[in-house]
């Protein structure tokens, strides 16, 4: 019994029903810094913190009718004042009047459950502002282009001779439409997420790249962009409609905005199917990345490696964010001005 007391680095208690230590280890004494001397003059509960003196009580009259205590978690006051949590399991034997205890410091274990749940709830309360952002904005967005959709509709293009005025009327009413388009997909996509979650559909990988493509169609000719796009190994995968749109959207404007400034963005998208799993390949021939510079930033939120007045740092967390939220993965291969190649696999 000396042995065990004097090595162990759990604290090792004998008490009385009287509710004074009889025994400690010198375990005891190095975590609570008081002597045995201290310990042995005064009623255990003393050294309890106050909060928990209440609880402890309850389960030491449990422990003197004799009901062994398992895994009782409470907090002690060290006499330098700092609070430690210690994990008990006790033993009464009530012939002896006596109870044998031993215990294990988890103090280090409640700080970081303390962390965790802490980071946790900032987490949430991020999210949650982000999520009312998003719906606010996207909701109050479709007001004035609604009103701007109601220009065009009252706009009698047929008085209008210049044949290039109208083909740009076009272009404006054609992208405005797309932009309502999302920006309606975009509360739906947040309301869904709120109460049954994602919804997944077969998706024609065509039909999505051509309603991106539509909506670009300025950007892409006043950039001289060539997009080059083959689905025929994989047409369809299984998605939700307004993430997969917005992936296309982000890669390709991200695509012509970092292209090298002596050469035009050239876009190659495909699909192929490796291992049974349906992968979307997307390549330029832009600036590219330093991946040992970026490694695991390049997803993050607000990341930005390139100097560009319109950079955001938003985009490739976006489309992180899309093919994570439904089991998919996402990697990138890339090297400065040779451009980037980004792999998703999705999950089916």
């Amino acid at each position: 019994m000396e042995l065990f007391f004097e090595l162990s680095a759990d604290l090792l208690c004998i008490a009385g029903y009287d509710g004074y230590f009889r025994r400690i280890s010198p375990s005891v004494s190095r975590l609570l810094g008081y002597t045995n001397e201290e310990l042995f003059a005064k009623p255990i509960h003393e050294f309890i913190y106050a909060e928990d003196k209440e609880i402890t009580a309850k389960h030491r009259n449990n422990l003197i009718n004799d009901k062994p205590l398992l895994h009782f978690e409470n907090r002690y006051v060290t006499k330098s004042g700092e609070i430690v949590w210690l994990s008990w399991t006790s033993m009464p034997v009530d012939s002896e009047k006596l109870v044998y205890a031993i215990a294990k410091n988890i103090t280090h274990k409640k700080k970081q459950e303390d962390d965790r749940n802490t980071l946790i709830a900032n987490l949430t309360k991020i999210n949650d502002d982000l999520k009312l952002l998003t719906l606010t904005t996207s909701h109050d967005l479709r007001s004035p282009v609604s009103n701007l959709l109601s220009v065009f509709n009252l706009l009698d293009v047929s008085k209008i001779n210049d044949e290039e005025t109208r083909e740009f009327i076009g272009i404006l009413k054609s992208a405005t439409e797309s932009l309502r388009d999302t920006l309606n997909n975009y509360v739906d996509v947040l309301n869904e997420k709120e109460s049954l979650g994602m919804q997944a559909e077969k998706l024609d990988l065509n039909d999505c790249l051509n309603v991106v493509l539509q909506s670009l169609n300025s950007l892409i000719q006043d950039s001289g962009a060539k997009i080059l796009f083959d689905f025929s190994e994989v047409e369809k995968i299984k998605f939700n409609k307004s993430f997969l749109e917005s992936i296309f959207l982000n890669l390709i404007t991200n695509s012509i905005k970092y292209a090298r400034p002596d050469h035009f963005p050239v876009i190659n998208i495909y699909s192929r199917k490796v291992d049974d799993v349906n992968q979307l390949i997307f390549s330029d021939e832009g600036q590219g990345f330093d991946m040992d510079y970026v490694k695991d930033k390049i997803f993050g939120f607000r990341q930005k490696f390139h100097d560009h007045n319109d950079s955001k740092g938003i985009g490739l967390y976006l489309v992180y964010s899309h093919v994570t939220s439904l089991g998919g993965k996402i990697d990138i291969d890339s090297e400065v001005n040779k451009g980037a190649k980004f792999t998703i696999s999705f999950k089916e």
